[in-house]
């Protein structure tokens, strides 16, 4: 039985939830490091220059104000699962979103970040500690929310066109064998 502990890293950046869970997305954080992931989804006051990379214009004047971003877990690539915002708020991790029609994918969902530099950086391979806190993690929110594997997506699907995030290597068949996902 795998023991989950959490490393809590608490965010500012969330509101109220007003309605039931029914949904998981998941996402890659698409950063250089875990560091810069978990001080961008708990900045209260984010600017461009504390955050430079590839998504945003090498121009851009460094006291840009960036939008307020956060998720509810980040899972590190050696399994180190960081809770950043209860489940009983909304946190704000799927921007302009929408599942089944409905538009608001945060107020519905608990968000959960993978490390991994995303396309921006290579798309490195999900290491397998990684891919194991995960599934253990869902096991356990999918179960206090009486959820079944088909409510656990992608960032990419509640946001097409607009997302490619958790990408092509995502392993969503080992998750499928372990009852967490649907395999694609």
């Amino acid at each position: 039985m795998f023991n989950l502990r959490f490393i809590d890293r608490p965010s500012p950046n969330y509101d109220p939830r007003a309605r039931a869970i029914d949904l998981v997305v998941l996402h890659y954080t698409g950063m250089q490091s875990a560091d810069i992931a978990l001080k961008r989804l708990t900045d209260p006051a984010p600017l461009a220059g504390n955050y430079p990379g590839p998504w945003q214009d090498k121009d851009i004047d460094p006291m840009t104000v960036l939008g307020r971003v956060s998720a509810h877990y980040v899972v590190d690539e050696v399994g180190n699962i960081y809770r950043l915002v209860a489940e009983a708020h909304r946190a704000w991790h799927a921007g302009v979103s929408s599942w089944e029609g409905d538009p608001d994918t945060n107020g519905r969902s608990i968000g959960i970040e993978l490390v991994n530099g995303g396309h921006d950086f290579g798309l490195p391979d999900f290491p397998e500690d990684q891919i194991n806190a995960l599934i253990h993690l869902l096991r356990h929110i999918l179960a206090r929310h009486e959820l079944d594997a088909s409510r656990v997506v992608g960032h990419s699907d509640v946001a097409p066109g607009r997302k490619l995030d958790p990408g092509e290597k995502f392993p969503w068949v080992r998750l499928a064998e372990f009852g967490v996902a649907l395999p694609r």
